[in-house]
């Protein structure tokens, strides 16, 4: 979905999800309803879906949200490999579970990134594992409101 498709499909605004989906963690983080601000949230530590679908419903809610952003694991050349296949399968499981709009978003380097700004910002090595993931959503989130908010609006 590109960004446009996935505008046309949320109200005027609101609050969005941005998610970093991992073999062992879901990273995730929230706009404010402005698409001004995106920050890392909590860190969900993957189970079985459903379990992980019944967290991840739970702050959807909490948080009102309108759409989802995914991160979507792509190599440096752009192509996907496995891990983008696991994303493309769980966006989908997402878009069934939820009545939300699902977008994938590129995610290349958040996650360096993320240990970058942690590192600036003093946070402790021993730390990172409860933190990165979240901090990526967050940069992933950036980066997809960064295209809507360029992007005109669709009439």
């Amino acid at each position: 979905m590109t960004p446009e498709q996935f505008r046309a499909r949320l109200p005027d605004r609101g609050i969005l999800c941005g998610l970093d989906f991992g073999t062992k963690r879901i990273g995730m983080a929230f706009s404010d309803s402005d698409w001004q601000f995106a920050g890392p949230d909590s860190v969900l530590k993957r189970t079985k879906q459903t379990a992980d679908f019944a967290v991840l419903s739970e702050r959807l809610v909490m948080r009102q949200a309108k759409g989802i952003v995914l991160g979507m694991p792509l190599n440096m050349d752009g192509s996907g490999g496995p891990a983008a296949q696991r994303v493309r399968a769980f966006g989908r499981a997402l878009e069934a579970a939820f009545p939300l709009p699902v977008m994938l978003w590129d995610e290349r380097l958040t996650s360096e990134a993320a240990q970058e700004a942690m590192a600036e910002a003093g946070v402790p090595r021993a730390r990172w594992p409860e933190k990165i993931d979240a901090h990526a959503a967050a940069l992933i989130l950036r980066g997809a409101m960064e295209a809507l908010t360029r992007s005109p609006p669709m009439v």
